[in-house]
């Protein structure tokens, strides 16, 4: 079998020289002759068959064959090092991916700032994140597809080998928009609660598909529109499709401008907890969650 002669080595001469603008510099960095070098790109060159470097008065520069190499190559050459970090992490109990599902009432912004104070320190660690809702996240650690659940809402389910932390409950607001047919009579608790049967719900799914599933807020009446997610839910609101509970956090700047209105109802506080599997010995996990859980209690 050919061996092929765009080898690591190869790879590094030519990102080198790139950089540094010489040979005799690239060979500097990399600690080896410039005479190395030079025969390290000689080689390659009669091997492929093509010119890698053409001079230009006292300066050598890429052809536009050798310049392809090294853009291609650069991929390859950050892959091998995040290859390499990944392996490394591994040998020491490090797990390469870290799977987190984040309750949809949640602030995003403070999990993503921990996240990324975190990441800081662990480059080459995999990220996977997706949106719950109810009891879709409990499902997600319980069947594995998730190592990490946040906000997700209580009781925690029992003898199921869970470790849960307590976050601080989220405020549920249940809101009108200010355009709709209704919003005039939202600070009238006798009237809201006399047109409650007839007004629209707007109502997020909960994400379980196998596990029975949960409803919260006002969900109970005669017409309701279903969503996928909070973000959706909102929207549906501030077009004024219904009424519903959102997340005070998610929602204020609708409400101090007034777009939203606050309905004369009683507003809601979900427990939720920051939860993993005990038997789940990862130390991107352990580290994660003992950072989460300073910035979120």
């Amino acid at each position: 079998m050919k061996t092929n002669p765009i080898n690591i080595e190869a790879l590094e001469i030519l990102d080198a020289i790139d950089r540094r603008g010489s040979f005799a510099k690239a060979a500097e960095e990399l600690n080896k002759a410039t005479s190395a070098l030079s025969y390290g790109i000689q080689k390659l060159e009669e091997q492929l068959g093509i010119t890698v470097f053409q001079r230009q008065g006292r300066r050598s520069v890429l052809t536009p064959a050798g310049k392809l190499i090294l853009d291609e190559g650069r991929k390859i050459l950050n892959s091998t090092t995040l290859l390499a970090q990944k392996a490394k992490e591994v040998a020491t109990g490090w797990e390469p991916l870290l799977r987190i599902a984040i309750d949809s009432t949640q602030s995003y912004p403070l999990i993503f700032q921990a996240l990324s104070e975190f990441m800081a320190d662990h480059e080459s660690l995999e990220i996977d994140i997706i949106e719950s809702i109810l009891s879709g996240s409990w499902e997600a650690l319980e069947q594995d597809r998730v190592d990490l659940i946040i906000g997700s809402p209580g009781p925690v389910p029992l003898q199921k080998g869970y470790r849960a932390i307590p976050l601080p409950p989220s405020e549920m607001i249940p809101v009108i928009a200010s355009h709709h047919p209704f919003a005039k009579f939202a600070h009238n608790a006798e009237a809201v609660q006399s047109a409650l049967p007839d007004l629209r719900r707007v109502v997020a799914h909960d994400t379980s598909t196998v596990n029975i599933t949960r409803s919260a807020g006002l969900t109970m009446g005669k017409k309701v529109l279903y969503v996928q997610t909070i973000d959706q839910k909102i929207e549906a609101q501030l077009a004024g499709l219904g009424i519903g509970h959102l997340p005070k956090h998610r929602i204020q700047s609708y409400l101090d401008n007034g777009q939203l209105i606050k309905l004369q109802l009683d507003t809601g506080t979900d427990e939720c907890f920051l939860a993993w599997k005990i038997s789940n010995k990862g130390k991107a996990l352990q580290a994660f969650t003992q950072l989460l859980s300073s910035k979120l209690s």
